[in-house]
């Protein structure tokens, strides 16, 4: 077997055990004092963990400002009662645990505004209720032993994932659940399923969040062993789900489908101008100086929906450009060209976070409800209608500015997107820019994706590695292994890029694309030379035939081994991966 050298292994575990280490703290100090409900009742199987889970909770109130009542006592769930706490949690429920006037109870809470937490086998509860069906996203079907498994952190800035690298090593009992939610709620974390045995969803979440009325929902698979409560990144997971929910922390939780990464951990596509940089590390962009601008000069775009999730460090100043034309001088274009939305704490309101800088303010009171202090993160959708002139602006999934200009010295019906470095003093991170485009007039472009971020794969397995783009390969190949990435958009594609490494491959060492499955269509084939050693990557151009249309599920099926693969590059047309 052609697997990776045992330093290799060694260096791979022990950046697994720092991942559980290495958090970044969870700025609950400035939390008004609440209350929680944690209610374990099981009509079912009883987890031993139950006591372990509540005492953790506890803790957990202790540092965060809350206080924690835990019962199995039903008859609480009264509306009165229920109006005492910001935030239910069934930990580890099973079974029917509620009557009807209880199930109304909840129902209404959560639907006025109130938190709902599930944990574990939340998802094993109240099956015949249809709102508590739509309140967790999906019921527990089946499982497989306890055991290790990666999880894949899509979401790193809701308050739950946001002290998360990109990969998470734990172990627990994983749940297959009877159906996807994803189409439906925010998926933060997926299973990788070829890390364990016994996933059979291929696309599999395992933490999630959703609006919920004028409430807020969060669920996570974690927490069947008394182990888990002891975790210091699980721990986190549920600390952060328990503010959310209570409304302490903000997040955007609306279903998000169809974006495609134009920066999540490389910079491929990215031009700096202008002075000052942004360093990029853990798939994270921090400005370095400036004044200058880090934009996307790969395409422009024209009508589109943009995320992309920031941080403040303290009173710091930044922004997102959109509709930068084309110009020698990037910088000054994007100022007097195009338009920034402000990221600032504290100026005058048309300077401040929300603003089309200097022509209109945010929503300040609407803004400011939904803010996320500094060393927290923030999420902007910022939605472009080139033909319409119009901007519109979400913070955490909150309209919080509608803007159209009558400029006619700024054109926005077609250019490029750019993040600022402001300046010595500020420094601003950002993290998961994605984009997806709601009509025409953009320019088509390559799209990268990151070899390791498969839907589905047998035998190959992740290593954070750091000269990969993303930090992190597609390692551990074999003959025969193959990876999958589903919702491959291939309209228009007409060759394929992949970014190897090997210092020296073994067997016939090559990748097969296929479309379909690992029989599909054999759409071309790379071979893989030696590149000098793992830490030298190679660009490997492939020419593609008979490419179908639309998306589709794109396979890499390995014919040797004894090499990594970083990412890969789509040319000729598509508009990336539709899932999300």
């Amino acid at each position: 077997m052609n697997r990776l050298p045992r330093w290799r292994l060694l260096a791979a575990t022990a950046a697994a055990v720092l991942t559980i280490f290495t958090l970044a703290p969870c700025a609950t100090a400035t939390d008004g004092a609440y209350n929680v409900l944690v209610f374990s009742k099981t009509a079912g199987f009883r987890h031993d963990s139950i006591p372990a889970g509540i005492q953790a909770l506890r803790e957990l109130g202790a540092a965060g400002n809350f206080t924690v009542d835990a019962t199995e006592d039903s008859a609480v769930f009264t509306g009165d009662n229920l109006s005492r706490y910001q935030a239910v949690v069934f930990l580890n429920t099973t079974g029917d645990v509620l009557t009807d006037p209880q199930q109304t109870a909840l129902e209404s809470y959560v639907k006025g505004g109130g938190g709902w937490v599930g944990v574990h086998s939340a998802a094993d509860t109240e099956y015949d209720w249809p709102f508590y069906g739509e309140l967790v996203g999906a019921w527990f079907r089946s499982h497989p032993a306890i055991q290790d498994a990666t999880v894949r952190v899509s979401d790193r800035a809701h308050p739950a994932t946001a002290h998360l690298e990109p990969t998470w090593q734990r172990n627990d009992e994983w749940y297959n659940y009877r159906t996807n939610p994803r189409p439906d709620l925010h998926v933060l974390a997926n299973l990788d399923e070829s890390t364990y045995s016994g996933g059979d969803m291929g696309d599999h979440p395992t933490a999630w969040c959703h609006p919920e009325g004028n409430g807020r929902a969060f669920y996570t698979g974690g927490g069947h062993t008394i182990a888990s409560y002891s975790e210091p990144a699980f721990r986190q997971h549920l600390l952060g789900g328990v503010r959310y929910a209570a409304g302490k922390a903000h997040a955007d939780c609306r279903p998000e489908n169809g974006y495609t990464a134009l920066y999540n951990g490389s910079t491929a596509g990215w031009t700096q101008s202008g002075p000052g940089s942004f360093s990029n590390s853990d798939a994270t962009l921090t400005s370095v100086g400036g004044m200058g601008l880090l934009w996307y000069s790969a395409r422009k775009v024209a009508s589109y929906s943009l995320k992309l999730d920031w941080k403040l460090r303290g009173d710091d100043n930044s922004g997102v450009y959109v509709g930068i034309p084309d110009s020698a001088d990037p910088v000054n274009a994007a100022i007097d060209k195009g338009y920034e939305i402000q990221i600032d704490a504290t100026d005058s309101p048309d300077r401040t976070t929300g603003a089309i800088y200097g022509f209109q303010s945010a929503d300040l009171v609407v803004r400011d409800a939904n803010l996320n202090p500094p060393g927290e993160w923030n999420t902007y959708e910022i939605t472009v209608d080139g033909p319409r002139q119009n901007i519109q602006v979400y913070l955490n999934g909150v309209k919080i500015n509608d803007f159209t200009s009558t400029d006619p010295g700024r054109d926005i019906s077609a250019g490029y997107v750019g993040i600022q470095n402001h300046g010595d003093a500020d420094e601003v991170s950002f993290r998961n820019i994605r984009i997806r485009e709601t009509g025409g007039g953009g320019t088509p472009g390559p799209t990268t994706i990151q070899a390791e971020n498969w839907s589905s794969a047998s035998g190959v397995q992740t290593y954070p590695h750091a000269p990969a783009h993303n930090g992190t390969v597609l390692g551990f190949v074999d003959p025969g292994d193959w990876a999958a990435y589903d919702g491959v958009d291939l309209t228009g594609v007409t060759s394929l890029t992949a970014r190897v490494a090997s210092p020296g491959p073994s067997g016939d060492a090559g990748i097969e694309i296929r479309a379909g499955g690992t029989t599909g269509t054999r759409l071309g084939v790379a071979t893989v030379p030696a590149t000098g050693g793992w830490e030298s990557c190679r660009d490997i151009p492939v020419t593609l035939s008979d490419v179908p249309s639309g998306s589709q599920s794109l396979y890499l099926v390995f014919t040797g081994g004894g090499f990594d693969v970083d990412d890969f590059t789509l040319n000729g047309g598509g508009s990336g991966r539709t899932g999300s």
